[in-house]
């Protein structure tokens, strides 16, 4: 019988050639990788991120940033009591400080700074032109593998990006940036795998976008039109005309709906806010 030890350490041997540069080609290599799966030698998570590793170098930032249109920005002559309500709607911790021009990004804004102040009574005394960091530009064109190294030598969390003639297409983080290895990283506002609707308090709900408009009517006891599309995040679009970004609202008979999380291609959760406070079906059924 092969000893377990010897044949774990001739597989780690071969995977090193590989990464040595002995394999054929990439697919060479990613093949081997699931080869190590099949054996036990790695797990599923762990060859999604190698994968996620090799990927990385094919992309480039405009791949994954946030496009331009639902970017969250601020003005550097806006007051701070106007800059507070975009900060705690949008739920972000950095904000391109824009000029008169939007293509004229003049700094990055952060939360924290503005909260400061908040915190230590003397929001009147803050001035966005002595808090605000400088903002960092980088092409379309570069190379997400290229900028991860970028934002960990530099320590920045956000870049803006500009097209060939020097336009701002859009901006992209350090998240954008990690979530191409290791997945999508969740925040408060995902809700769990096996729930489309979470209750939170009274009359306020989370919902994911891809719900189901036939659940979102017998959970809420409504009856929204299915006819043009299956999910929430669907009617939501088209009520607003456009991809919403985060923290738009908008009324859908007596709802309240508010947009807690999107990205450029679909809407992902959704804060309901109904006139009078619903049960969840399983309250209803245990009664």
């Amino acid at each position: 019988m092969t000893n377990p030890r010897y044949s774990s350490m001739s597989w780690m041997r071969k995977l090193g050639r590989a990464l040595s540069g002995e394999a054929e080609d990439r697919e060479d290599l990613v093949q081997q990788m699931r080869q190590a799966l099949e054996r036990g030698l790695i797990d599923a998570d762990a060859l999604q991120m190698m994968e996620g590793v090799l990927g990385v170098a094919d992309l480039q930032v405009r791949d994954i940033m946030i496009p331009r249109s639902q970017m969250v920005t601020v003005r550097r002559d806006d007051p701070p009591e106007k800059l507070l309500p975009v900060i705690v709607e949008s739920g972000h911790s950095r904000f391109p400080v824009m000029d008169d021009d939007r293509d004229d990004i003049v700094g990055i804004l952060l939360a924290k700074d503005v909260l400061r102040y908040v915190a230590t009574g003397r929001l009147a005394d803050f001035d966005i032109r002595e808090c605000m960091r400088p903002a960092v530009v980088v092409p379309e064109s570069k190379r997400v593998n290229v900028l991860l190294k970028e934002f960990r030598r530099n320590r920045n969390h956000m870049a803006i990006v500009v097209d060939e003639y020097g336009g701002v297409s859009g901006v992209v983080t350090i998240e954008d940036a990690i979530e191409q290895i290791v997945g999508d990283i969740d925040d408060e506002f995902d809700v769990e795998d096996d729930h489309n609707i979470r209750k939170e308090a009274e009359r306020q709900f989370l919902v994911r976008g891809a719900t189901p408009i036939a659940e979102f009517n017998e959970y809420f006891g409504v009856e929204l039109a299915d006819d043009e599309f299956d999910t929430v995040a669907g009617l939501v679009m088209k009520q607003l005309g456009h991809l919403p970004r985060r923290g738009e609202t908008l009324m859908i008979g007596d709802i309240e709906i508010r947009v807690l999380r999107a990205d450029r291609r679909r809407v992902e959760a959704l804060k309901v806010l109904p006139p009078r406070d619903v049960q969840p079906p399983e309250e209803r059924a245990a009664d």
